[in-house]
C-alpha cells in the first residue's frame, strides 16, 4: 500500500517509526505502570522515576504538566499513555475529548451519532 493511500487527517499526529523511537522510553515508561508497585513509585518520586527511564527533558515536562497532548507530539503512543492517563483519572473518552478540542460530553455525542 502507498503511502498516498493514507490521507493525512488535520489535527492527528503520526505514530510511524520514527515517533516509535523518539517515544520509546516514554513508552517502556507508561508500560511500566501497569505494575502496581510501578505506579506508587511514580507518584512518589515523578521527577525520578521520568529519570529512571531517561526521558527527554520535553517528554519529563508533559509528563509532570499532565500534557497528554505534548507527550503524543513526543512519541507517546495512546495505547501506553492510557496508562498514564489512568493514574490521571482520565479514560479513553477524556483523552479523546483533549485531541478534538471539545468537551467530553461533546465528544461522547460524536461517538454516539458515528454509531448510528
Amino acid at each position: 500500500m502507498s503511502n498516498s493511500s493514507h490521507a493525512d487527517v488535520p489535527g492527528t499526529i503520526k505514530f510511524d517509526g520514527p515517533m516509535a523511537t523518539k517515544g520509546y522510553a516514554l513508552n517502556k515508561m507508561c508500560y511500566s505502570f501497569n505494575e502496581a508497585s510501578a505506579r506508587e513509585a511514580f507518584k512518589q518520586d515523578e521527577a525520578g522515576y521520568c529519570d529512571r527511564f531517561g526521558l527527554t527533558p520535553e517528554q519529563k515536562a508533559a509528563i509532570l504538566d499532565r500534557d497528554i497532548l505534548a507527550l503524543l507530539r513526543e512519541g507517546g503512543s495512546i495505547y501506553y499513555l492510557a496508562k498514564f492517563a489512568g493514574l490521571l483519572g482520565l479514560n479513553v473518552q477524556d483523552v479523546g475529548a483533549l485531541q478534538t478540542g471539545m468537551t467530553v460530553e461533546a465528544f461522547k455525542e460524536k461517538l454516539v451519532r458515528a454509531g448510528e
